[in-house]
């Protein structure tokens, strides 16, 4: 769906000197599909989850192995709602379908919310704006490329 967002990856990653793995696969929708494909522990997933928290959107991204806690996020923002944006919002804000959405929200022009789950893995795999690409970098260098995140609050059950 979305070529021109792998593209702004591979060119941030290129830029800050960021070594990367490339992958091509076939079609995943779910992230315990992406880790049998890519063949890691799901653990290593980075799911990029994008919501409306009262009027805006923010990116949350967390550990693929776990779950988003709403309540946890509606606390952390002192927010009254919070619901997953629909496909169609997704596509506007993001330019990518659901289940390919990287956890790149510097990219997207959308706050980002790190969950300390994703912060226990040496290495995180994540989707590029395509359900048939994805990349695996460094923890450590991830954090460094999204460093005005709000990175290991607690928003996973």
């Amino acid at each position: 769906m979305s070529q021109e967002t792998l593209d702004k990856i591979r060119s941030l990653f290129q830029q800050n000197n960021v070594p990367f793995k490339e992958f091509h696969h076939a079609p995943v929708r779910t992230s315990e599909e992406a880790a049998k494909i890519r063949g890691v522990d799901v653990k290593t997933g980075a799911k990029a989850m994008v919501l409306k928290v009262d009027e805006e959107f923010i990116m949350c991204v967390l550990s693929a192995a776990k779950r988003l806690d709403s309540n946890k996020i509606r606390n952390l923002l002192g927010a009254k709602k919070v619901r997953f944006a629909n496909p169609e919002e997704l596509l506007e804000k993001t330019g990518c379908e659901p289940g390919s959405v990287p956890p790149f929200g510097n990219l997207l022009s959308l706050p980002l919310y790190i969950d300390k789950s994703l912060l226990e893995n040496e290495e995180i795999n994540f989707n590029v704006g395509l359900v048939t690409d994805s990349m695996a970098i460094s923890t450590k260098d991830y954090i460094k490329l999204v460093s005005e995140a709000k990175v290991g609050v607690e928003i996973s059950e």
